[in-house]
């Protein structure tokens, strides 16, 4: 008999990263300590940028963007996993689900579509310097950030209607600690053809076109920086991009190891656990890879907080 479609009074149960209760307080307490940094770290940058008149363009601009989105994607996932650890309940609603779904989708499309025109920022600045403030203008930017949203809600939205129209049992238990697009159309009780189709030509689309914008801007950069003849300009020019190609870096290899793993492993955990890497620790990691490679920001922080600068360094006005 084919199960019956008991969407309505389904219900939901993450079941996070690990089952043994041991393990809670320590993953609560790491969890807590990792999100209040991220929050707190990317709250940082945009309050520098926002102070600093110095730090008024585009390319902090998008900074400061990039910092709003990864508070927003990591407040998707992580305070809920908090309160269910703390409460000891897995149970997630079915429209909490969905709604999570949505969001965790929009700023995860954001993360890339913002990395991508940042990668083009660089590209403009170091490939045609001349005319970087009248291409870069602040029209432009606002336009750029605008279409990354309206292409972000788009996906997401396509997405998650796509998830409503599945059918889903009595109990629904998810392995991992937010409702994951893929997992949900896996553990659907009806046929779930259609959304695979569209869930991987959305990622195809979406992953592969921005990841092939960004190998774009960097070989442009490379061989602009090669074309340079003192190693001081080279140095000062691939200094520009150092943090940003760091960032990228690590959200695409972190996203590939956990799609590597997803593929070679039949184990929900591992594949929930390897997720923690681009979900929370890219986050998290990237206010101090701006800061700590970051002149403009390091001066920008001392300003900030007021620090004078130490005795024996010359100070830029």
């Amino acid at each position: 008999m084919a199960p019956r479609n008991l969407t309505r009074d389904a219900e939901f149960f993450l079941l996070g990263l690990s089952e043994k209760q041991e393990l809670q307080h320590l993953i609560f307490g790491l969890f807590l300590s990792m999100y209040l940094i991220t929050v707190f770290g990317n709250l940082l940058i945009i309050l520098t940028v926002s102070s600093d008149s110095h730090l008024h363009t585009p390319m902090y601009f998008f900074l400061s963007n990039l910092s709003f989105v990864d508070i927003c994607f990591t407040s998707t996932t992580i305070p809920k996993m908090l309160w269910n650890i703390q409460t000891q309940s897995q149970v997630i609603t079915y429209e909490g689900c969905m709604t999570q779904m949505f969001f965790f989708m929009l700023f995860a499309g954001l993360d890339i579509f913002l990395l991508t025109v940042m990668a083009y920022d660089r590209f403009v600045a170091i490939c045609h310097p001349l005319h970087y403030m009248v291409i870069m203008n602040s029209k432009i930017c606002g336009i750029l950030v605008l279409v990354s949203w309206i292409i972000s809600v788009l996906d997401s939205l396509l997405q998650t209607l796509m998830v409503l129209r599945l059918s889903f049992c009595r109990e629904v238990k998810i392995p991992h600690y937010y409702c994951e697009v893929k997992l949900l159309i896996q553990l659907a009780c009806s046929d779930n053809f259609l959304n695979d189709m569209v869930m991987y030509f959305a990622a195809g689309l979406l992953g592969v076109g921005p990841f092939a914008g960004i190998l774009y801007s960097y070989s442009k950069i490379a061989s602009s920086i090669h074309r340079i003849s003192s190693v001081q300009g080279k140095y000062k020019a691939f200094s520009t991009c150092a943090s940003h190609l760091s960032v990228v870096s690590l959200f695409y290899c972190t996203g590939l190891g956990v799609y590597l793993s997803s593929a070679a492993t039949y184990s929900s955990h591992s594949t929930a656990t390897m997720s923690v890497m681009y979900t929370v620790v890219t986050p998290m990691l990237n206010p101090f890879i701006y800061s700590l490679r970051n002149k403009d920001i390091k001066r920008a922080l001392n300003s900030f907080f007021r620090m004078p600068p130490r005795k024996g360094l010359l100070v830029f006005h």
